[in-house]
């Protein structure tokens, strides 16, 4: 296996939890870690905060204790928090239906679709027919008309496809509609939840962030690619007419937020997949959703939603664009046999690449993986599979039933 010698480990982990720090040191040795980070909460506590390796390829720079990165999808989990906080202050309802609160939605054939329908990949809407660039997704409004005029692939709820930036460009329209304020997503979450916390997350990028405080992403191999992912997919993703690529690759593509020269895109909301921060950020915020959430207000209507089985669409679970059975809620993906992670209360959002972040109810625990590193795995990048392993492992009340099913 290759080796990473300029690795270092810093950070912390509070006793007992030592062999997440082992299985950190051993994603540089055995799992071609290049740089990130991993940090828990336990019941309040911050039990395990990790960093090391390098946040730049090229430069060989340091990662270091409050580098960020942009975890792709796994942003798709704090602009479901965003929507959790507009439920519980009473501003949206999971069951009504979209167009109640933004009534241009209703167009072509959408005005039965659901919120709930909607944040579970439900709504048939996975890909943008019409010119979306950068330009674009700035203009939230021009935007908002484009999205209401989209029409669905299917009858709504009959089908799931994996929405993979197009879901993000809704909740932001659908929290500026409920919102008092009319604040868009980004903000609401900066405002509501990571102000609030004091955590490191922006959905949008500001200005006043320097380069130096980025890691960049060093990309997979296209060969990785077709062994990491299931065979099917992998075609697909490479098919410039599959519904795969349609969703991740054009209008706008995933490659909006990103900026050859600022790393990343600045003040520019992409709540799908956007995201920038640390892992410290991402487990603090988990922690508080798996443990009451009393620091921001939730209810606990909302956070029983939250920790309820995912509903599936007429046709089941499986998904049109990522050819399995994936399970999403409210917003967030479900643990399920594809796909598992925590318990089954559990509530998180995986991201391109490896990035991870969930919180679970059962256990106390709100975990966050980070890394510069793209990985090819779908379902679990192994580097996160090993520090959430150790992490069971290390709570009293799951170390038995792993040890049982080893």
């Amino acid at each position: 296996m290759d080796r990473t010698p300029e690795a270092r480990i810093e950070g912390r982990v509070s006793p007992g939890f030592e062999a997440v720090r082992d299985a950190f040191a051993e994603n540089f040795a055995r799992r071609h870690e290049l740089g990130g980070a991993c940090a828990v909460f336990c019941h309040g506590e911050n039990v395990v905060d990790l960093w090391g390796g390098m946040r730049n390829k090229s430069t060989r720079e340091p990662w270091e204790e409050d580098t960020m990165v942009v975890v792709h999808s796994a942003t798709k989990g704090l602009a479901a928090m965003t929507l959790a906080i507009a439920h519980s202050r009473g501003w949206l309802d999971y069951e009504e239906r979209v167009a109640s609160y933004w009534p241009a939605f209703a167009q072509n054939g959408k005005g039965a679709v659901t919120v709930r329908q909607l944040l579970a990949h439900q709504a048939g809407l996975y890909a943008i027919n019409e010119p979306v660039d950068r330009q674009v997704v700035a203009d939230l409004d021009r935007l908002a008309v484009i999205l209401a005029r989209q029409k669905p692939e299917w009858p709504p709820g009959t089908r799931q496809a994996y929405h993979g930036l197009t879901l993000g460009f809704y909740e932001n329209e659908l929290l500026r509609r409920v919102d008092p304020q009319h604040r868009s997503l980004g903000q609401c979450f900066h405002e509501e939840i990571a102000r609030p916390l004091g955590i490191d997350f922006y959905i949008g990028l500001p200005d006043s962030i320097p380069n130096s405080r980025l890691a960049t992403l060093a990309a997979s191999s296209p060969l990785a690619m077709l062994v990491g992912f299931p065979f099917r997919l992998a075609v697909a993703a490479f098919n410039h007419g599959s519904r795969i690529y349609r969703a991740l690759n054009v209008n706008p593509g995933t490659n909006v937020y990103l900026d050859p020269e600022r790393i990343y895109a600045r003040a520019l909301e992409v709540p799908s997949g956007g995201g920038v921060g640390t892992a410290r950020a991402i487990a603090h915020a988990y922690g508080v959703f798996a443990n009451g959430g009393e620091a921001l207000g939730l209810t606990q209507e909302t956070l029983r939603a939250l920790q309820a089985p995912a509903r599936p669409s007429s046709h089941g679970f499986h998904d049109e664009c990522l050819k399995a059975d994936v399970r999403f809620s409210l917003g967030f993906m479900k643990p399920s046999p594809v796909w598992a992670f925590g318990s089954e209360t559990a509530f998180g959002a995986p991201g391109a690449g490896g990035a991870m972040g969930f919180a679970d109810p059962d256990a106390g625990i709100g975990y966050g993986y980070v890394t510069a590193q793209m990985g090819a795995v779908l379902t679990g990048d192994p580097r996160d599979v090993a520090l959430r392993t150790a992490l069971y492992r290390a709570l009293p009340q799951f170390s038995a039933k792993l040890g049982a099913a080893a």
